[in-house]
């Protein structure tokens, strides 16, 4: 059976908008923590297996009991869609700012 999590947690710099990240605390740091946005090399976390290298845009949350948990992206080149869990140092003005953008969208019934 072919295992399905590869733990890589590494520092990294970010290439769209140049922020150090540091290794996550409690997951697998696969977005930057300030920008949010990741690269789409994975077909299985952490496997680098994926040949399409776009970029992983943030467009969404997902919330558990009142609280922000998964990012939501979506690959600007391909338009695959990933989830990531919220690391505690992740930029949470700019999450929260993803689930007002997502809730104005689900109201517009553009989602």
């Amino acid at each position: 059976m072919q295992k399905k999590f590869t733990f890589i947690n590494e520092s990294f710099d970010c290439d769209l908008c140049g922020h150090s990240n540091v290794p996550a605390e409690q997951t697998c740091r696969n977005h930057c923590s300030e920008c949010l946005h990741s690269l789409h090399v994975d077909k299985n976390p952490g496997d680098r297996a994926e040949d399409c290298g776009g970029i992983l845009e943030p467009v969404g949350v997902e919330m558990e009991r009142g609280e922000l948990k998964n990012l939501i992206f979506r690959c600007q080149k391909c338009g695959q869609k990933r989830k990531n869990r919220l690391a505690l140092d992740d930029n949470r003005e700019k999450a929260l700012d993803l689930a007002k953008k997502q809730a104005e969208r689900l109201a517009r019934g553009l989602e």
